[in-house]
């Protein structure tokens, strides 16, 4: 239990008092009245004696009583109505609140840190009030009156003779039968005769001389002469004095319930009094009895018994009682009492007291004990004789004591008031009054045997619960607290005898005693056994008092004290007590937050909010709804859709207390800040047939780093080649959509007349769907005039200036339950200056009778037309993003510090050109190097215009708008569908496969020395795009070479005519996607010819040989592939003639098929050959078809240049080189360049497609670059196999220089050897034995220096296949020949081979060695020829 004010051996003398009647005449009411008191209330602050008094025992033992108390109390002829002592109890207790700037008690148990009031006054007051209020019973005596002060005025015309009135009217009210109420203790009550005098008023002299006279009459002992009124009333506010009795009627105790309007109305001896009294059926009478009303209605908290037993009292009414309640204590505090008194006067009325205890009281009382003594010792010898005899008469033996159970029949026994029983029970509440407990637990203890023996149950509880109580005051504790005795009472009181009230008395002074021994368990136990449906202030009270028990504990049950607070709370509630059922949730809602126990915690949220919001504690109400829905729920869906109405409909209220205040907080939905996306600029338009807009940046793109890189990278590119090769150190890459992704360190820039998209990122943690309305953003804006400075006249403005910024509206948003969902919200700035976008501002409601079940989606007609709103409050929730942590500096790293967010605060900048790029017949499928014609439209939708149009890519092969030379006049589209993309000429068909000469320069085509090949300039007509206009270019693409799909990027970069601070340039970028299939594969290779001279006798032939082979599976049904042309391509060499022996000139390729091509190739002449710092290439085309395709023009040159300049990139592997001398370097790249050759083929092909039963002739051409001498090249790149797994080998690498040693191949190629003799030679052997046959050995210096050869004739073939296949032949003459070449010289030696028979011989048997003349070190291999010089000689 709480704290008390006052122990439990104060409390329990201070409940049980000795009670005195009070009977007063008109007049001496009259007189206290001017006080505004009645005699009762006037005695009531000075009832405590301030002195120990005496008196003795029956054993004539001095008994000493302390801190005595009297009751004094106007007569009230009717018992209290139990209806008005629960409406008494109900005020008491709502009075009785928790002090505002009370320090609660903290008490640490466990991880609980609880703030706890430590007392509980309602409580108390209502103890004590209960205890007062408690009607007088036949079965005690404790507060039947002992006296009765009869009270007449002096100023009364015969004042002797109106204490005879009274008297009578005393005697009959005690003794007729008519009147069961009050209850008196003995037939010979004490009179004590009080003489009142106003001494401001009346005559002192006639009063003391009156007084003398009842002297005579009554005697010293039993009159008094009281004099009050010793100032005049209207001198009453000149001082102060001290207002002892407001703290008493403060508790609207039953005795001072009284109205004063209609003047006092005391009981006289007239006549029609009688009447009155008789009447009084407590309804309709206002007749009011000695200061009583006792026309109380039924109270609020009554419990009929036709009612139910829950009886649940709605809001209002309680209000309207407490408010009534409270109107009267504010007319009662007003009221000052004891106006007439000075502290005299006080004086006089304490000395009053004390001579009516110690002269009247006491004297009477000790007299009665001694008296009641003395007939119980007389009586008692024949009474218990007679009692016995009869009973063993009857029964024959002892009668065994019956168990409670078996008595519950016996409750209604009644003992006429002489019964020798009730004498002792007189008796020892006697002694209980007088504080003589000794005595009193000797007299309970016989009396409770007695009731027991008789089974009169009734009498035995009260003898029980007094007897205990007496044992416990016993001075020197002689005997443990005994509670069992209590139990059987409460039990027997609650049981047996269904009386309540009784029950509950036993319980609380149980409780208090268990608890002053520290039995808390015990206590709370009892207390709780008391809680049941009859009163709920009484349940809540004493459950409330349980929880305190429980946190009391030496070991404080903190879950337990929350329970029974939050039981208690309920019970606070259903008795109307709000404010106390609000104070008890939230203790409790200390122990249960945070700690898991969500859907308690929604429990006790949901009745705060409801508790504050019935006491109009709004902000509480609303802070309390707003925990239930900003925690993750488990609630179910129907009741979280109850605690969403309930929070819109306190918030609604809220709101409309003040309308123009600032908009609320709403915490629903969730918004996940961080994943707030901004976008600057139009939405893309849709593709409208065969025009597809450029992809650009959408909200609807995920973000991906690596392409985000791709783009950064390719602006940086352009912006390099703009800026003279430089990137400038204020460049900042353009960011149209910022994400937690992007860096947001700098305020964006956006474009005046250009939207603002904001995605914020909705959540909806319920179970049921919320639906917002009108929602749009929140923003400040602060303008500039066109002078970059602030506009002094309009600082700041916030929503709603649509001249400034147009705020998009969504008029419906609806987000599913438990749904997350983006909302897309913008802004039109129409001026510029620096915006802040706040956050989102909306109407938050549900829907009614519309639920999502179980996730699946909405009922029909959810979505369809206007939601049907329940209810919406309109509120704001603000987009709060926190930047990324700093981590640079050693403070950063060691503190936790946040960089700015500022991606919702752009700068509104002037207008910029803004261009839109469409692709028309832009393919999404292709063949592998397939080349197809687009067009491109560039349009200007702005009101500036631009210039500087450039596209960057990274495949720069795959497109081309054409070279210098093209004609820039395009044909519409339509017009060129089925033409060639291809620039053609007709030619003869009956003309030689040789070759077509022409030339071109690489500059021509954007590929020059040091150019970036990636960015191209777009060839604007006039370099200016006007605004509105647009235009539209031809675009060749080419399928890249490996199959599978590519997303090829393009850049357009574009700036405005007029140069703008803050934005440069802007950018557009686009995605395609392109898928290619196989078509042809073709490979190369290159090799020197044998015939050393050409038609110009130059040497320095090659044979290029071409497989092309047709990879494709026919998926995109291609039919067959044709060759129609093969050219060449290089700066020192072309193509001369087609060697193929094969007639057919058409070269088809199905399925599968492969194809093998021949040709010669030779030097280019001296004009035709350029310089090598010029980049004029020559095209030589070798026609397979009707016609020839310009290979040197667009867009055949534009690919073959671009994917010359992506081969050119790769890195080439080139050896380390570590040595002293620079001359071997020198040599060994002589040596090496002999092998290279610089010639490229490109192959020109047609594919016949059937595709939709229409076929469609699709055309392509394929590169190949050849490099080296004998090595093959292929058209696509080569899958390299992946290496199998090795184990890792740990060692040291050695610094070893590498060998600088030509390869066996590039030394094969440094000098040339053919040998020139008849195929067949015939010879007549049985003439001559020995056969001559000349041969010519033709030695050519491939390099372009001075080489040393020595050819050695020695050599034999000395494996024996080589013998049994070709036989063996000898060289005649000079066996070796030593002789120099001059750079690129051809020399002859005439050589004799000598035969013997006849045969088939190989003649390339010289060993040829060589080396540069001026190198020391000789670099000798053998110039072995790959191809077998065969002969066969014949006999003839």
């Amino acid at each position: 239990m709480a704290q008390c004010v006052q122990s439990v051996q104060e409390l329990i003398p201070d409940s049980f008092v000795p009670c005195v009647a009070a009977l007063c005449s008109d007049e001496a009411e009259r007189l206290t009245r001017l006080n505004h008191l009645s005699f009762a209330e006037l005695l009531k602050p000075f009832s405590r004696l301030t002195s120990e008094v005496h008196m003795r025992d029956p054993n004539n033992q001095l008994h000493i009583i302390k801190n005595l108390k009297i009751a004094v109390s106007n007569i009230i002829t009717q018992p209290p109505q139990p209806g008005a002592i629960r409406k008494l109890l109900n005020d008491v207790v709502s009075g009785s609140q928790p002090a505002e700037g009370l320090v609660a008690n903290v008490i640490t148990a466990g991880d609980y840190d609880l703030n706890i009031s430590a007392t509980t006054p309602w409580f108390e007051s209502y103890r004590e009030t209960f205890l007062q209020s408690m009607p007088a019973s036949d079965h005690e005596f404790l507060n039947h009156y002992l006296a009765c002060m009869l009270v007449a005025s002096s100023s009364e015309a015969e004042p002797v003779e109106q204490f005879s009135k009274l008297s009578q009217e005393q005697h009959r009210i005690q003794h007729n039968s008519d009147y069961s109420y009050p209850k008196w203790f003995i037939p010979n009550t004490l009179k004590y005769y009080v003489l009142l005098h106003d001494v401001s008023a009346g005559d002192e002299q006639r009063a003391e001389s009156i007084y003398e006279e009842m002297k005579q009459k009554y005697g010293t002992q039993g009159c008094y002469l009281l004099k009050i009124n010793s100032r005049t009333s209207n001198r009453a506010s000149d001082e102060q004095i001290p207002d002892p009795w407001s703290q008493y009627l403060q508790k609207n105790s039953i005795q001072n319930q009284e109205s004063y309007e209609d003047g006092p109305c005391t009981i006289t001896s007239n006549k029609n009094s009688d009447s009155n009294l008789l009447s009084l059926d407590g309804l309709d009478n206002e007749v009011k009895v000695d200061g009583l009303p006792n026309n109380f209605r039924a109270h609020p908290l009554q419990l009929d018994s036709s009612s139910d037993a829950s009886n649940s009292i709605d809001g209002p009414d309680h209000v309207k009682s407490a408010s009534s309640l409270h109107e009267t204590k504010k007319a009662n505090t007003g009221i000052i009492h004891g106006a007439c008194l000075t502290l005299t006067d006080h004086d006089r009325i304490r000395q009053f007291i004390q001579e009516f205890t110690f002269r009247g009281l006491l004297p009477h009382i000790e007299k009665t004990i001694r008296q009641l003594n003395d007939q119980l010792i007389s009586r008692k010898g024949l009474s218990r004789s007679l009692f016995s005899a009869t009973k063993k008469w009857f029964s024959g033996s002892k009668v065994p004591e019956k168990s409670i159970n078996e008595l519950k029949n016996t409750s209604g026994l009644l003992y006429p008031p002489e019964a020798p029983e009730l004498q002792i029970r007189k008796m020892a509440d006697l002694c209980f009054l007088v504080q003589h407990y000794d005595l009193a637990y000797s007299c309970y203890h016989t009396a409770k045997k007695d009731f027991l023996n008789d089974q009169a149950m009734l009498y035995a509880a009260g003898a029980l619960e007094m007897a205990a109580v007496s044992a416990f005051l016993q001075p020197g504790a002689p005997r443990p607290y005994p509670a069992h005795y209590m139990d059987t009472a409460i039990q027997t009181y609650r049981d047996i005898c269904k009386n309540m009230v009784l029950a509950e008395r036993c319980v609380l002074l149980s409780a208090e005693i268990l608890k002053s021994q520290s039995k808390y368990s015990e206590a709370a136990a009892l207390l709780i056994r008391l809680t049941s449906e009859d009163s709920d202030l009484r349940s809540a009270l004493l459950l409330e008092q349980a929880a305190h028990c429980f946190i009391n504990m030496k070991s404080p049950m903190v879950r337990k004290y929350a329970f029974h607070m939050i039981l208690a709370g309920h019970r606070f509630s259903k008795a109307g007590q709000k404010k106390h059922a609000l104070r008890c949730y939230c203790q409790a809602m200390q122990v249960y937050k945070g700690k898991g126990w969500s859907l308690a915690e929604d429990h006790i949220n949901f009745t705060i909010g409801r508790q504050s919001y019935t006491l109009r504690q709004l902000d509480n109400a609303v802070s309390a709804f707003r925990h239930i829905l900003i925690n993750e729920s488990k609630q179910s869906a129907a009741q979280q859709g109850a605690f969403l109405r309930e929070y819109l409909y306190v918030y609604k209220n809220v709101s409309q207390l003040s309308p123009d205040g600032p908009l609320p907080q709403l915490p629903l939905p969730y918004i996940n800040s961080s994943a707030t996306r901004v976008f600057f600029g139009h939405d893309r338009r849709p593709a409208d047939g065969e025009k597809q807009a450029a992809t650009h940046v959408s909200l609807d793109q995920e973000y991906d780093s690596e392409s985000s890189q791709q783009w950064r990278e390719l602006e940086e590119q352009v912006v390099a080649v703009v800026n003279r090769g430089v990137v400038p150190s204020n460049f900042y890459p353009t960011q149209y959509c910022l994400n937690s992704y992007s860096d947001n360190s700098r305020f964006p820039l956006a474009v005046v007349e250009e939207p603002i998209t904001v995605e914020v990122a909705f959540r909806n943690p319920l179970k049921v769907p919320l639906l917002l309305t009108d929602l749009s953003l929140l923003w400040k804006f602060q303008p500039k005039d066109i002078s970059g400075k602030d506009n002094e006249e309009v600082k700041e403005l916030v929503t709603g200036e649509p001249k400034m910024i147009g705020t998009e509206h969504i008029s419906e948003f609806l987000i599913n339950s438990e749904e997350s969902k983006v909302a897309r919200l913008k802004l039109f700035p129409h001026h510029i200056g620096e915006l802040h976008i706040l956050g989102v501002v909306y109407n938050l409601g549900t829907i009614q009778g519309c639920m999502t079940v179980d996730g699946i989606g909405s009922l029909p007609g959810c979505h369809t037309g206007k939601h049907s709103l329940s209810m919406s409050v309109r509120g704001r929730q603000d987009l709060e993003i926190q930047g990324p942590r700093l981590n640079n500096t050693k403070e950063e790293k060691t503190s936790i510090k946040y960089g700015p967010d500022r991606r919702l605060d752009p700068i509104i900048t002037e207008e910029m050109p803004l261009l839109e790029v469409f692709f028309i017949h832009f393919p999404t499928g292709l063949l592998c190097g397939e080349i197809r014609k687009a067009y491109v439209e560039f349009v200007n939708v702005s009101k500036s215009p631009l210039t500087g149009l450039k596209v960057v890519s990274k495949r720069p092969e795959f497109f081309t708008f054409g070279g210098n030379t093209a004609v820039l006049t395009p044909l519409s589209p339509s017009a060129s569908e089925n033409c060639s993309a291809y620039k053609t000429v007709a030619t003869d068909s009956t003309a030689v496969c040789t070759a077509l000469i022409s030339s071109a320069s690489s500059v021509d085509f954007g590929i020059g020395i040091g150019s970036q090949p990636e960015v191209i300039p777009v060839p604007l007509p006039d370099t200016v795009l006007l605004p509105g206009a647009s235009v539209q270019l031809p675009m060749w693409l080419r399928g890249p070479d490996e199959e599978g799909v590519h997303e090829i990027n393009f850049l357009f970069y574009y700036e405005s005519v007029k140069k703008q601070p803050k934005i440069r340039h802007r950018i557009l970028r686009h995605t395609a996607v392109i898928c290619t299939s196989r078509s042809l594969n073709v490979r190369a290779t290159v090799c020197r010819s044998n015939s050393l001279e050409d038609e110009e006798g130059r040497g320095g032939n090659m044979l290029v040989f071409v497989d092309v082979e047709n990879t494709n599976t026919s998926e995109a049904g291609v039919k067959e592939f044709h060759i129609v042309q093969v050219s060449s391509s290089s700066k020192h060499w072309k193509f001369q003639k087609s060697v193929n022996l094969s007639e057919n000139k058409d070269a088809k390729l199905a399925s599968r098929e492969k194809g093998k091509f021949c040709f010669k190739a030779i030097r280019c002449k001296e004009k035709e050959v350029a310089t090598q710092s010029s980049e004029k290439y020559t095209f030589a085309d070798i026609i397979f078809g009707n016609e020839q395709i310009i290979s040197s023009a667009s867009p055949c040159a534009d690919f073959f240049y671009r994917s010359l300049s992506s081969e050119l990139k790769k890195p080439q592997a080139q050896p380390s080189v570590h040595t002293e001398k620079q001359s071997l370097e020198d040599a060994v790249r002589l040596i090496q360049k002999c092998s290279e050759v610089d010639l490229n083929i490109v192959v020109l092909w047609k594919a016949y497609v059937v595709e939709d039963s229409k076929q469609l002739i699709l055309e392509g051409q394929h590169h190949v670059i050849l490099r080296t001498i004998g090595k093959e090249a292929f058209s696509c790149p080569q899958k390299q196999e992946p290496p199998e797994m090795e184990l890792l080998k740990f060692f040291r690498p050695e610094n070893t220089t590498v060998p600088l040693r030509p390869s066996v191949e590039q030394l094969s190629n440094l000098i040339k050897t053919s040998l020139h003799y008849p195929e067949s030679f015939n010879h007549p052997f049985h003439q001559k034995s020995l056969c001559l046959v000349p041969v010519t050995l033709l030695l050519s210096n491939c390099s372009k220096a001075d080489v040393d050869v020595i050819v050695d004739l020695r050599h034999k073939t000395t494996s024996p296949e080589a013998l049994e296949i070709h036989g063996s032949f000898t060289w005649l003459g000079q066996t070796q020949y030593k002789l120099q070449l001059k750079s690129q010289e051809i020399h002859s030696l005439q050589l004799k081979a000598c035969f013997v028979h006849t045969g088939v011989y190989n003649l390339g048997t010289p060993r040829v060695f060589a080396k540069l003349s001026d190198q020391v070190t000789v670099f000798e291999t053998s110039q072995q020829n790959s191809m077998p010089a065969l002969i066969i000689i014949n006999n003839v």
